[in-house]
């Protein structure tokens, strides 16, 4: 089980496989600067879609050999978005990354419908892992930004995805918490009949290899002193993945 970022990386070097991946808008040294550490590392191939003398001039103001880049030179960032997806959906690259693009644009170009990456009848959602110093083990947050407000299919798929990638992190059987204010029920969260219902698919077996609960709050969920302190019966117990 991958407990942290640096063990992410060492498990990903242990594989010896590199990836092509298509930047769009990379105009900024915080994605110059990323994409240089996963070439470095022997991770990846890059492709730069972008202004290219500008792409070069953030390059040598930070010591970096633009030389191991593929920078191909795109006059605006909705231009270069669609040209990294374009890369990626003909096989040229393998992954689509978001430079200093604006989230709309870019998601824009992912979503067209007729040259963007999203399958028939799939959702578009978003699963990050983060480190907290004061947590043990790394934990699995969905959707913080690109669905502000879900249907109750929506959050099954977006906890089917979130399981997905925890599983590929070595957690064999993620404990879900699904996150509301409180974890009393109520008429006023519309996500409290919701969580009612994926809670019966996930005991009836309909959520494969994990265990869910809710709603809870983020104590009950991440803190096993709060779920003494507060009495509350619960089998994700402070523990959520």
């Amino acid at each position: 089980m991958i407990r942290s970022l640096d063990q992410m990386v060492e498990k990903v070097l242990s594989l010896h496989k590199k990836h092509r991946i298509a930047v769009a808008w990379p105009q900024d040294i915080h994605t110059i600067s990323a994409i240089h550490k996963a070439v470095n590392y022997g991770l990846a191939d890059a492709l730069l879609i972008g202004q290219s003398t500008e792409i070069i001039s953030i390059c040598r103001r930070a010591g970096i050999d633009n030389e191991i880049f593929t920078i191909i030179d795109s006059e605006d960032e909705v231009k270069a978005s669609a040209e990294a997806v374009r890369l990626t959906r003909s096989g040229e690259a393998d992954i689509t990354m978001k430079g200093l693009v604006g989230t709309d644009k870019f998601l824009k170009a992912v979503m067209d419908k007729s040259n963007g990456l999203m399958l028939p009848d799939s959702v578009l959602s978003y699963v990050c892992a983060l480190e907290l110093p004061a947590y043990h083990k790394l934990l699995f947050i969905t959707d913080p930004a690109v669905i502000p407000s879900t249907s109750l299919e929506q959050k099954i798929i977006m906890a089917k995805y979130a399981a997905e990638m925890a599983g590929k992190f070595g957690v064999n059987k993620p404990k879900i918490a699904l996150i509301s204010a409180s974890e009393k029920p109520s008429r006023h969260f519309k996500s409290s009949d919701d969580y009612k219902a994926m809670c019966s698919m996930a005991e009836k077996g309909q959520f494969a290899n994990c265990i869910m609960d809710g709603p809870l709050d983020i104590f009950l969920a991440c803190d096993k002193k709060s779920v003494v302190i507060k009495g509350i019966n619960t089998p994700v117990n402070g523990d959520a993945d």
